[in-house]
């Protein structure tokens, strides 16, 4: 039998509006807070209604490389918009200065509203970014997002669990591996705990990831899925095995 392929279809996207729907129970953005909000991986289907209920009435929007023209074109027509993106190894604004621009906002009255890529506490500083409004004496609210390590192998048709195979998973950052004395993570550890390991950021350092991962124990034939650009028209999926999976890659 020939092996089944999994084909990813896709719904253009559409110019049509939606029809409008009233939902009650959402809460009021007032002047002076802000919300930090999720925007999820990148199709603008995985927003929640809080998200899109605090993008249409937000002041201001403070907003992360990863969310898209398509997302932002939700927020009100009035509001001002400013992008305050991190990308490795371009110039980028400082985490204190996006921090500064939170509590500039709020003590002037705005309704701020910090929308970040995923989810903001899942590799996304947002806990930073919350100390310091609790420094500076300024109401929050939190608004979680679809995080990618959960969405991009969804839209791959993977799942992080399965009742006959697997049952834990590990969501880990590959920004630092094996950056010396800055490597924060304990492979052999992450290794022998879960099955399944999710790695976020770590298209640079795979090689890295790969070796210290089969230097641990893991087989070098073990299945690797690569995923880009999850969750939106530009998705990419590479599957290889650990031995292979930088090679694959470049």
């Amino acid at each position: 039998m020939d092996k089944i392929k999994q084909e990813i279809i896709r719904l253009k996207l559409t110019d049509t509006p939606l029809p409008d729907v009233q939902i009650s129970g959402l809460p009021v953005f007032l002047p002076g807070w802000v919300w930090l909000a999720g925007a999820g991986p990148g199709d603008p289907g995985l927003l929640t209604l809080h998200a899109v209920n605090a993008m249409q009435q937000a002041d201001v929007i403070i907003h992360d490389a990863l969310v898209s023209e398509d997302i932002l074109s939700i927020a009100g027509a009035n509001t001002e918009i400013f992008y305050a993106g991190k990308r490795g190894g371009k110039p980028s604004m400082k985490q204190a200065d996006i921090t500064d621009s939170l509590v500039h906002y709020a003590k002037k009255g705005k309704k701020v509203l910090r929308l970040k890529g995923g989810d903001p506490f899942v590799f996304g500083r947002g806990g930073e970014e919350v100390e310091r409004l609790v420094e500076e004496e300024i109401s929050f609210r939190l608004i979680p997002g679809v995080t990618s390590g959960i969405a991009g192998p969804e839209y791959a048709g993977i799942p992080v669990t399965h009742r006959d195979v697997n049952h834990a998973v590990s969501f880990v950052t590959g920004h630092l591996a094996g950056s010396g004395k800055t490597e924060l993570l304990d492979w052999e550890s992450i290794s022998k705990a879960t099955p399944v390991i999710v790695v976020y950021m770590a298209m640079k350092k795979i090689d890295i990831i790969a070796e210290k991962l089969m230097q641990v124990g893991r087989s070098p034939e073990e299945p690797v899925a690569i995923i880009t650009q999850a969750t939106t028209p530009q998705q990419q999926v590479l599957t290889s095995t650990l031995r292979s999976a930088a090679s694959r890659c470049a």
